[in-house]
């Protein structure tokens, strides 16, 4: 009988990564420090989601001579910032691929049921010949990154990829059970949730950490 594939995890273990989630989990650490985190942590993930990417040989003018050089088009890449706390991370990632697209994924957690319901929706046109990263800090039960990338997969984009900070492994299953072709790229998996649907050591609610509300 043959084997289910196995999640495509890429868990980030650069020592600037984990020091800095270290930092970020810390309770003490106030509004401004988690979101001036928040960016640095996105920021130096954004080299290892995108160190796959396309690039083209283009001509240019150096100072000596002509030549041909790589690079990559930003401009066919999209960040689906799952709202509210992946916008969290949006500054860190356009630091890095400045031209890239940002699409957004309005969803909110029932707080009985814990499934994600659905509120706003926009992405770029032309998203067939587009790459999408989904952002969200946390990978808790899942269900919100499923409906993200179903929404996203309704598009036909040409790849997808998903980019977190925490992941509980249930949310694994649940993301990789509904979509085994995309890969998860995260800083942390953590033990599990607590019975509210939050990742348990984690770092709290993402959001309110970020926006300072409660």
């Amino acid at each position: 009988m043959p084997q289910a594939p196995t999640p495509q995890i890429h868990h980030v273990t650069h020592p600037l990564v984990q020091h800095k989630l270290t930092l970020m989990r810390d309770k003490n650490a106030s509004s401004t420090t988690f979101r001036t985190l928040l960016g640095e942590l996105a920021m130096l993930m954004a080299y290892e989601i995108t160190r796959d990417m396309p690039m083209q040989a283009v001509e240019i003018d150096t100072p000596l001579e002509t030549m041909q050089s790589l690079m990559i088009d930003g401009k066919k890449l999209v960040f689906a910032s799952i709202l509210r706390a992946g916008n969290g991370m949006l500054d860190g990632l356009l630091r890095v691929v400045p031209n890239a697209r940002v699409g957004h994924v309005g969803l909110y957690r029932d707080p009985t049921t814990l499934e994600a319901v659905e509120y706003y929706f926009k992405m770029p046109t032309d998203m067939d010949s587009r790459d999408v990263i989904a952002v969200d800090p946390m990978l808790a039960t899942g269900h919100s990154a499923v409906a993200a990338i179903d929404k996203l997969k309704s598009l036909k984009p040409r790849s997808i990829k998903f980019l977190c900070l925490l992941a509980a492994p249930v949310g694994i299953a649940t993301l990789h059970a509904a979509h085994p072709d995309v890969p998860i790229y995260t800083a942390a998996i953590d033990r599990g949730l607590n019975e509210h649907g939050y990742i348990l050591p984690g770092l709290g609610d993402a959001g309110d950490r970020i926006f300072g509300t409660k």
